[in-house]
């Protein structure tokens, strides 16, 4: 890595297992620091232990790893009894991701989710560009895979949202701060916003083939674990349940696909490369030296084969794209805004 950036990655995780230590090694080379913020928020208590904690052997893994991958020292870890919440749960995510904030020395902050990847080409292009053009934040195009490495997924949330942009990557130094999680978002020591100042789109990374690999719907336990957290945060049990097994489990709504379900989503099939550490991750678990239960994909198979289903797809990708354009787009959002009304005063 380039001696002139030194890249603080911070990453918040409860049960980050397969994931977790794949990550790690994915990220070590590129690091000046990994700050991992390990724990639960209070609508995660039901996948969590007692006190917080993750229950499948991912403060395990972080403590093998930190013995026996971490020659520079580069990894800390960091618990809710360490920034004063004496019960062990993370109030929300945003004191998780200002908790590896507070820690970071390095003068660039990489936010990464223990199912967020990247091609190692890609990253070293990245980081040249990081060092050339000293950009004050960075927003990736990302693919979401779901079920299988051979799908993502897709949608009017992602697309006319332009939710598809990931903010991940932010200029860091002495005064700044992290804001909020949702959106990511750091100020600099003017109070000012990074993405108000030299901004690299998703859009400009796309036209450079740089993308960030979110694996957030690969896994059944991992969407299990996620419908868990929104059912505690949002109070949305009945229709995230219903979303997770109507949906993910059986497909019998192959149009609300992504895990926003109240947008029309749908699934495509994937040809392109994986990062090496998911590629090994999979091989691991084939050979059986992982034990992760994986989704059957064959109805995602009958469901892609149907040319009909390929023609709506195209047509619904087309009017999502011309959602993005003034003043369709002012005009959907106040649309969004008045349904989100409609549904609080019903509810």
């Amino acid at each position: 890595m380039n001696n002139k950036l030194r890249i603080t990655f911070g990453m918040i995780v409860l049960n980050g297992e397969p994931f977790l230590h794949y990550n790690l090694r994915s990220l070590y080379r590129y690091a000046h620091q990994i700050i991992v913020v390990e724990g639960a928020c209070p609508g995660a208590a039901s996948v969590a232990t007692h006190d917080g904690h993750s229950i499948d052997g991912t403060l395990e893994v972080l403590k093998k790893f930190k013995e026996e991958e971490d020659p520079d020292n580069k990894l800390i870890v960091v618990h809710a009894s360490d920034d004063g919440y004496l019960d062990n749960f993370w109030p929300e995510k945003d004191e998780m991701s200002q908790a590896y904030a507070s820690r970071a020395t390095g003068n660039y902050l990489w936010q990464v989710d223990c199912d967020e990847f990247y091609v190692e080409e890609q990253m070293d292009r990245l980081l040249a560009i990081l060092d050339h053009e000293l950009p004050d934040a960075v927003s990736f195009p990302s693919l979401t895979f779901w079920g299988g490495l051979k799908y993502v997924a897709d949608s009017f949330y992602m697309i006319s949202d332009n939710a598809r942009e990931f903010h991940r990557l932010f200029a860091w130094g002495p005064g700044y701060r992290y804001k909020s999680h949702r959106p990511p978002t750091v100020l600099d020591m003017n109070g000012k916003d990074t993405r108000s100042k030299k901004w690299l789109r998703a859009c400009d990374l796309e036209r450079l083939g740089i993308f960030h690999y979110h694996y957030s719907l690969l896994f059944p336990h991992q969407v299990y674990n996620k419908v868990c957290y929104y059912q505690g945060r949002d109070g949305e049990k009945i229709a995230i349940d219903s979303w997770e097994e109507v949906v993910y489990r059986r497909l019998k709504k192959p149009f609300r696909a992504h895990n926003v379900y109240q947008y029309i989503g749908w699934l495509e099939r994937y040809n392109g490369e994986h990062p090496a550490f998911v590629e090994l991750m999979m091989n691991d678990i084939a050979s059986g030296t992982l034990s992760v239960p994986l989704r059957e994909c064959s109805d995602v198979e009958k469901i892609l084969s149907k040319r009909s289903y390929r023609l709506v797809t195209i047509v619904l990708r087309f009017w999502a794209k011309i959602l993005l354009t003034q003043p369709l787009n002012f005009l959907f959002r106040i649309y969004k805004k008045f349904i989100y009304v409609l549904r609080f005063k019903e509810s």
